[in-house]
């Protein structure tokens, strides 16, 4: 899955903005000082009475995107990942979901993708933080398509949404048939073992399918973009068809995808399951492909995953 073609998820998302600037007039972007990083500075290029810089003031740029949800208009206030899930979290709890005000939160540099920067612009913790979060609608994507895709449909709800996004280049999927929020996409169909994937993990999970494809097993994946609402019905399904979830996400252990999926399936369809993500841990500053392996985010240990689960599932 790797290859030249993979673009810079905060590119997609900045571009994409400017465009959806001309279609949608009520949005405004905000940002806290990192516009070059978020790149969200493009829209500020094309729409500077539309955008407006913050400052190192997360939390005050929430509270001035509520103000402006409240009056009619739809903000997006974007800035690191790690910031909205702590430093921002009172105004967005107080403020944002609450009321139920249209404020999409982007969260860049997701997961371990702000590399460089080590422990403190990590986000482990945002999805446990968001997914419990009353009226809140938490968006992953996967790809350059997917990104555009939950950008939009971000825009088109009438209440808060956390949208998480990468730092990390990622490659451009097509969307089999049309893409709805809450709804998984299935990447590849297979009944041996479910590859279950959020966020910017997928094309680490892709390329765990293709190996596992190689060893006689045949692996469904299913992409689910959408962490919150979580597709039930798709998850319960692949519970049933393959008899063994590997849940795949670049965020904590405790509270994300494979939290909600192990809730899911024991109160529906007790089944055997892994998940892959990050241990009870900060993190730290390294390369990132060297980060993925030292945390267990790999194809590699996606796969060794799948394996134990396929190996259970015949004793």
């Amino acid at each position: 899955m790797s290859g030249n073609s993979n673009l810079p998820m905060r590119r997609v998302f900045g571009d994409h903005l400017v465009q959806l600037g001309e279609r949608y007039p009520e949005l405004v972007v905000l940002d806290a000082d990192v516009s070059s990083s978020t790149q969200t500075r493009l829209f500020a290029d094309m729409y500077p009475q539309r955008f407006i810089n913050c400052g190192i003031a997360e939390a005050n740029m929430v509270s001035v995107a509520a103000g402006i949800a409240a009056a009619g208009l739809h903000p997006v206030a974007s800035t690191f990942a790690c910031l909205p899930a702590t430093r921002a979290l009172d105004q967005i709890r107080s403020q944002v979901a609450y009321p139920r005000l249209p404020v999409v939160l982007a969260g860049g540099y997701s997961g371990l993708s702000d590399f460089a920067d080590g422990a403190s612009h990590q986000s482990i913790e945002d999805l446990a933080v968001f997914a419990a979060m009353p009226n809140m609608t938490v968006l992953c994507p996967g790809d350059a398509t997917e990104t555009e895709l939950a950008l939009e449909a971000a825009l088109q709800q009438h209440g808060p949404v956390y949208l998480r996004l990468s730092r990390a280049e990622v490659p451009r999927l097509p969307v089999p048939g049309r893409f709805a929020l809450g709804k998984a996409i299935i990447r590849r169909d297979g009944s041996d073992v479910a590859l279950l994937s959020t966020g910017q993990i997928l094309e680490c999970t892709l390329e765990a399918a293709d190996l596992l494809e190689k060893e006689g097993i045949h692996p469904r994946v299913l992409d689910l973009h959408t962490l919150k609402p979580l597709d039930e019905q798709s998850v319960v399904q692949a519970a049933v068809d393959c008899g063994a979830i590997v849940t795949c996400e670049e965020s904590s252990l405790i509270g994300g995808l494979g939290s909600l999926v192990a809730v899911l399936l024991a109160r529906t369809r007790p089944t055997p399951m892994a998940i892959v993500g990050i241990a009870d841990r900060f993190g730290q500053s390294g390369a990132y492909p060297d980060l993925r392996g030292e945390y267990g985010l790999s194809a590699c240990h996606i796969r060794a995953a799948a394996l134990e689960l396929v190996r259970r599932k015949e004793w």
